[in-house]
């Protein structure tokens, strides 16, 4: 499958918000008060809120796009915009989704081996993320990736707190 990957910018900021809201309700509807999904939408999946972030220079978008259309993304967070650890030695990969349709297809690892080059490239030891601990596809993709857990941490969505597995891996 071909496909490019790219630092988004600022023109690519609709069709972004889009795929990540698709994603996002693809990869969380199951398990999950309908009402926690929409709530959780509103505030961090709008073009205001992918806005901020974007303008943010401690963050980094990076798209995935097939036959020029986003398929998939993944955030990556250095200190301080970090959610969690806030270790000047780790880039964090706050969001890595992409449309179910290209599940299982390798562009979601091509995606995670662009995190670890950004990773790379500015001389961290690791790379760390935090996956919900019910969702059993991601974190065997983690895993399969040489992601290991190494702590939890809550994590707020609606009315509930779940439960966050803290995964990482060197580099």
């Amino acid at each position: 499958m071909e496909y490019t990957i790219s630092v988004a910018e600022k023109s690519d900021l609709k069709e972004l918000v889009e795929v990540a809201r698709a994603a996002f309700v693809q990869a969380f509807t199951e398990g999950n008060k309908p009402e926690n999904v929409r709530a959780y939408m509103e505030e961090a999946f709008t073009e205001e809120a992918f806005e901020k972030e974007m303008a943010n220079p401690f963050s980094l978008f990076l798209i995935l796009k097939i036959a020029g259309k986003i398929a998939g993304y993944c955030k990556v967070n250095f200190v301080p915009a970090q959610t969690d650890i806030h270790d000047p030695e780790s880039l964090e990969i706050a969001r890595l989704y992409i449309l179910e349709d290209y599940l299982g297809t390798g562009v979601g690892k091509a995606l995670m081996e662009s995190a670890l080059d950004v990773a790379r490239q500015h001389h961290k030891k690791y790379v760390w993320l935090g996956v919900w601990e019910h969702n059993a596809r991601a974190i065997r993709f983690y895993e399969k990736n040489g992601l290991r857990k190494f702590g939890e941490h809550p994590f707020p969505f609606g009315d509930e707190i779940q439960t966050d597995w803290l995964m990482r891996i060197d580099v």
